[in-house]
């Protein structure tokens, strides 16, 4: 076994969530959670051996707002060579510092939003996905217990954080299919105002609207192409 490899499963092993801090609201979710594979979360998953160890993490943040629970995303620069314009969940790389995937996506999200992560309890672990970039990628599930002002810390980086009930996500009329990168990707994806979320993003969305009970029947109807939005 390698070192990289090695510290990786050290990283894993670490995270240690506290699904007894979650409300109510979240029981549904975390018991469709139980259990879970990282194909009930993607389809999109990659095999194990692709590329990596490149560790990084998201925090899935949720909390409950005016209309009902919602969910942390962020516009990403459209500046940026990488993702850009991109809707995301707060996160990125592991640092050495950085304990676990808890760690690393709770000091991304404070670094990207000015998130105070003293008020987020983290409650689950969802499982790792790899993505075609190599990355193998965390989503950390958070409880927004005392939600705190959030911005885009670093235009640079960051357009904007938003704050989307999770009922806007799950109306029919905001949902449909999308291929990207000529048949490379397909999934799921919403449209929120003027912006549209998928790709790993569309798939954990998709992933907690389905587990958490939260979802609407609807009609995919014929697949969207990126290049023609």
């Amino acid at each position: 076994m390698s070192d990289a490899v090695a510290a990786a499963g050290r990283y894993l092993d670490a995270v240690r969530p506290a699904p007894a801090r979650a409300p109510g609201w979240m029981a549904t979710l975390l018991r469709g959670l139980d259990g879970a594979g990282a194909r009930d979360i993607s389809a999109n998953d990659l095999p194990a051996d692709h590329v990596g160890p490149r560790q990084s993490a998201v925090l899935v943040l949720l909390g409950q707002g005016p209309d009902g629970p919602e969910v942390l995303l962020q516009r990403r620069a459209r500046r940026l060579r990488h993702h850009s314009g991109e809707i995301s969940f707060p996160g990125g790389r592991a640092d050495p510092g950085d304990t676990d995937p808890g760690a690393t996506a709770l000091r991304e999200a404070t670094e990207e939003t000015g998130l105070d992560a003293s008020g987020v309890d983290v409650v689950a672990v969802l499982p790792r996905l790899i993505l075609l970039s190599g990355f193998h990628v965390t989503p950390v599930l958070g409880h927004w217990r005392s939600p705190s002002p959030v911005r885009a810390v670093d235009p640079a980086e960051t357009e904007a954080v938003l704050r989307v009930p999770l009922a806007v996500l799950a109306d029919p009329a905001n949902r449909f299919r999308l291929g990207a990168g000529g048949g490379i990707w397909r999934g799921p994806a919403f449209r929120v105002g003027e912006d549209v979320v998928w790709g790993f993003t569309g798939d954990v969305v998709d992933a907690l609207l389905r587990l958490g009970g939260w979802a609407r029947p609807w009609t995919p109807g014929p697949e969207v192409q990126w290049d023609s939005l």
